[in-house]
């Protein structure tokens, strides 16, 4: 079996227990393009982690290199989820050992209806999430479950994005920019939604550009700046700290 090391003695971690996810010593590049600098983090079994920073900081980086996608290109480094060693494994193997990512783009397959996108990404038999489900956690999908996904709109997109990534019964979500371009009624709704999940014991990590919203929702928040981690803490301290938001954040 194999075991997850212990990173607890590095200085980058919160926190001292065993890691549910933990991410050691990663470096990725896009082509010559170093982007992620040997970052150190965990992440605890039914934490929301708010990773945040300025555009460019190599917050989807991590994202994508931790869903282990083809690019960016992981060099060095571990990445371990529930024992299992990700950093061996493809993007196919990793979302089968538990990542669910919901990309900025949604990616809603055309042609097919919202039922048939939900179904398409189902395990069978389901183990938590089933279809009806997923519609009590989202009514709207329920109401438009014969309509063509790609006809939603953008609220609804990210449902559909969100609620697809649940049906796989995954073990950590992966969301890149969840409110990007939505009205605050429907970031209201997603963030609702999210606090439910979080309470089914759901592990996220939310990469979020409105920076106040995602500090509200998160229990931490991990500040990158040009690749590396500047700050690994509580999310109320960042809200507290004026200094800190400034400097790193803007707001």
């Amino acid at each position: 079996m194999n075991v997850r090391p212990d990173f607890s003695r590095n200085a980058n971690m919160a926190e001292t227990a065993p890691a549910f996810l933990s991410v050691w010593d990663m470096h990725s590049y896009y082509g010559e393009s170093y982007i992620v600098q040997g970052i150190n983090f965990n992440v605890h079994e039914g934490e929301i982690v708010a990773l945040l920073g300025r555009n460019g900081a190599g917050k989807t980086t991590t994202l994508r290199s931790i869903a282990r996608l083809n690019s960016p290109q992981v060099q060095r480094g571990e990445i371990w989820l529930d024992h299992k060693p990700l950093h061996t494994m493809s993007s196919y193997e990793a979302a089968t050992a538990g990542l669910g990512l919901v990309p900025e783009d949604r990616r809603i397959i055309p042609g097919l209806t919202v039922e048939e996108n939900l179904q398409l990404a189902q395990i069978a038999p389901p183990i938590g999430w089933s279809i009806e489900r997923l519609y009590d956690l989202f009514p709207r999908l329920g109401e438009r479950r014969k309509q063509e996904g790609v006809t939603l709109s953008g609220g609804e997109q990210q449902m559909l994005s969100i609620a697809r990534a649940l049906a796989r019964d995954i073990k950590v979500l992966l969301l890149d920019e969840p409110y990007e371009g939505l009205a605050p009624v429907i970031v209201d709704e997603i963030e609702k939604t999210l606090r439910h999940i979080k309470e089914q014991g759901m592990t996220t990590i939310l990469v979020e550009q409105n920076a106040v919203r995602a500090l509200q929702l998160a229990d931490r928040a991990i500040i990158l700046d040009t690749g590396s981690i500047v700050f690994d803490g509580s999310a109320a301290e960042v809200l507290e700290n004026e200094e800190l938001r400034a400097e790193y954040l803007a707001i």
